[in-house]
């Protein structure tokens, strides 16, 4: 494909929005530099002009950068505008108030999955939503659905890295993740068991576009004190149901 004009300039400008993370808000000239492979120079010029725009905002005690407000306002408005967000948040909220636990809307990007949207549990009161987090795939409920459901090449093409190991319960062995898998997609829901965080227990189903493609997953979860295998017997119709009736208002039928 040929390159037009300014392509690289904008390229080169969102890998400079894109460098910033939950664990790293806010970097240095050099370091934005370095992830974005620029020189100082360069990402310096375009650093100001992201800053003019409202895109990227400065500290200048410090000297270093953060995402600007315009960039949360870009956010919400593709959160908003997005169709599987709007056909997911009432059942989010439905879901989270029927169980008390914490429910989630979530993508595959790569090999992680994305929090796309997250109603919390009511017994976390004060706490701030995970939107735009990111977490290894094969570690949580979610993630083990929409992998479940990945073609062969591109289920390979994630096991070629090395997979994260954030707990003793994580599996990252490609021969128990391939039977694991197995058994998600045959019953059709996935269980996370202290595999991404000691403590942590959720329960993920798979949500289906109008061509029957699994595009997303739900899940509800919560510490393992209340989530044992009583309650996660009780959550998993409640998460499969509310994932079904997602897939209906995106026009899949069974």
């Amino acid at each position: 494909m040929p390159a037009y004009p300014g392509t690289q300039s904008v390229l080169r400008a969102v890998a400079l929005l894109k460098a910033f993370t939950d664990s790293q808000p806010e970097l240095g000239l050099k370091e934005l530099a370095r992830a974005a492979k620029l020189n100082k120079t360069t990402a310096f010029r375009m650093l100001t002009a992201l800053e003019s725009a409202g895109l990227i905002s400065k500290n200048d005690e410090t000297d270093s950068y953060r995402l600007g407000p315009e960039a949360i306002a870009l956010g919400g408005r593709a959160l908003r505008a997005n169709r599987l967000y709007l056909a997911s948040r009432p059942e989010l909220e439905a879901l989270a108030q029927k169980t008390g636990e914490t429910a989630t809307l979530e993508v595959l990007t790569g090999g992680e999955t994305l929090i796309l949207d997250e109603v919390l549990s009511h017994y976390f009161v004060g706490a701030t939503p995970s939107i735009g987090t990111r977490w290894p795939a094969h570690t949580t409920s979610t993630g083990k659905v929409l992998l479940a459901h990945l073609s062969t090449e591109e289920f390979d093409a994630i096991l070629s890295g090395r997979l994260a190991k954030p707990t003793a319960n994580s599996v990252t062995s490609p021969a128990a993740l391939r039977r694991e898998l197995n058994r998600v997609r045959e019953q059709g829901y996935a269980v996370a068991d202290e595999e991404l965080e000691v403590g942590h227990v959720a329960v993920g189903a798979p949500v289906r576009n109008h061509e029957g493609r699994v595009v997303a997953a739900i899940s509800v979860g919560g510490p393992s004190a209340r989530l044992t295998p009583e309650r996660i017997a009780e959550l998993t119709p409640r998460a499969i149901q509310a994932a079904d009736r997602i897939s209906k208002t995106l026009g899949y039928s069974k």
